[in-house]
């Protein structure tokens, strides 16, 4: 019975979000292909994890036995979130792009799950070739060619760290525009917003189905 991860970040509830509206999708399609696995979800807006610490980073790379009790505590939590990566078969990230890079929960919450020797540099990793979709919605376009190209920091931040790092098998769903039904500067490019749209929900749908697949083979 496999296990999904489902991980939101957007500061928008359920309705509001693009990225989530297109996490929701995968999860849904997930589930009704795989009706006997399991989801466990988080929503990093609704309850953050805790921000990286300098107990939390030291005790990373000490030995348990020499834990204070405050390196423990934090080390403790890290470990509970490590624990839930390692035991999804297949994970889903709503990553939405807030000034130019991912929520500082998102982030949080990677620095929290590359552990040294554990998760990351090592070939012992019990993640290591996971499928990861992640859902990368934007308010404008940075894709090749267009002039804000330079100023994305979303899909090359994590392919370094979920694909490079973490060694995961890595696939982005690319909603873009997401900003033109709300502001009348961009009210000539809603037509291609809905068109991102539609053809997210599609690849997430597709996606989906083929992860499950992958596991079932």
């Amino acid at each position: 019975m496999a296990t999904l991860l489902h991980i939101d970040s957007s500061v928008f509830p359920h309705g509001a979000s693009a990225s989530r509206s297109v996490t929701d999708a995968f999860r849904k399609t997930w589930q009704e292909q795989h009706p006997q696995g399991t989801v466990i979800y988080r929503d990093l807006a609704t309850n953050p994890v805790p921000h990286l610490t300098a107990d939390a980073h030291t005790a990373g790379f000490a030995d348990p036995a020499t834990h204070t009790p405050e390196q423990a505590a934090a080390f403790a939590e890290r470990v509970r979130l490590v624990e839930e990566l390692e035991r999804a078969d297949a994970v889903v990230i709503g990553a939405p792009m807030y000034n130019f890079t991912i929520p500082s929960t998102l982030k949080a919450w990677l620095d929290n799950v590359i552990l040294m020797g554990r998760t990351a540099m090592t070939e012992e990793s019990r993640i290591k070739g996971t499928p990861v979709t992640v859902i990368a919605s934007r308010g404008g376009s940075y894709a090749p060619g267009t002039p804000r190209e330079g100023f994305e920091y979303v899909q090359n931040y994590l392919e370094a760290v979920l694909r490079d790092t973490l060694a995961l098998d890595l696939d982005f769903i690319v909603p873009e525009l997401t900003m033109a039904p709300h502001n009348p500067a961009m009210s000539e490019l809603v037509p291609l917003f809905e068109a991102s749209r539609e053809r997210a929900h599609q690849d997430a749908v597709v996606k989906a189905k083929e992860v499950v697949e992958r596991l079932a083979a």
